[in-house]
């Protein structure tokens, strides 16, 4: 959970009379509810935007009715399927997507488990989906497109993670937040980092009932033209249905993800 105001962490320092007051809070409410896991009410972005409520309130309605914005149950503002949508359909990313699908259909039907596409978030704290092809299956793992998932405690970000460049892999280990999820979240540098080296020798991340109990993912990086990790493929189930199958399973989220780095250019 962020603490204090929330910036860009490239954000430059403003002088009074910079830029609009107005676009600088709708900026900051978007950052801000973007990197909440679990949204934030009214009160809490009042307090980091430094704004009063009764002035927030106008702004947080018009990005809600924009779709920028929705309100969960409780009336906590989390980030919307516009801003999310507006993510997605960047060139990149939408080159990304529409290369993988196909291999990605086919991921979820080897295995009958979801199948996902993930990228780094722009904060890297955590992955954002990018694309999702859910299982027919009853009981299944299902995530929305623009969802984040914390780095160090699911197959996608650990697959992503131990594969940057060195130097920005250890500037992301020396502030990322390390949140318990479960008993088996690894929440130490070191056994992090073990993880990570274990990773880079197998080409495979598995996550056993590390986020959620009961829950289980498999992924692999996915490389571009340049050699460079753009993301991860992944299939994710019930652990009791997916940990009988885990060499198969990891067998087959590699050769995908081998298959979207070559469509990329990737080698």
């Amino acid at each position: 959970m962020i603490k204090g105001r929330a910036r860009a962490k490239n954000a430059p320092v403003l002088t009074n009379g910079a830029r609009h007051r107005a676009t600088d809070r709708v900026i900051d409410i978007l950052e801000l509810t973007a990197a909440s896991r679990d949204g934030l009410p009214l009160k809490d972005l009042s307090l980091r935007v430094e704004t009063p409520k009764s002035s927030l309130l106008p702004l947080l309605r018009t990005l809600s009715a924009r779709g920028y914005l929705e309100q969960g149950r409780a009336g906590e503002y989390r980030l919307g399927a516009r801003a999310l949508e507006l993510a997605v359909r960047s060139e990149g990313h939408r080159d990304f997507v529409e290369t993988a699908r196909p291999a990605l259909d086919a991921l979820m039907r080897r295995t009958g488990e979801s199948a996902f596409l993930t990228t780094l978030a722009t904060d890297a704290t955590a992955v954002v989906f990018v694309d999702v092809v859910e299982s027919a299956q009853l009981i299944r793992y299902t995530v929305t497109v623009g969802q984040r998932s914390p780095l160090h405690a699911t197959a996608n970000g650990k697959a992503i993670l131990a594969v940057l460049p060195a130097a920005e892999r250890d500037e992301i280990l020396r502030t990322l937040p390390l949140k318990r999820y479960t008993d088996r979240t690894l929440t130490s540098v070191p056994a992090l980092r073990a993880a990570l080296d274990q990773i880079r020798g197998t080409g495979v991340s598995v996550s056993v009932d590390e986020i959620v109990r009961g829950a289980t993912g498999v992924a692999a990086p996915v490389y571009d033209r340049g050699g460079r990790v753009v993301g991860a493929c992944a299939v994710g189930g019930p652990t009791d249905r997916m940990k009988p199958r885990m060499r198969q399973l990891a067998v087959g989220v590699k050769a995908t993800a081998r298959s979207i780095s070559m469509l990329l250019g990737g080698r």
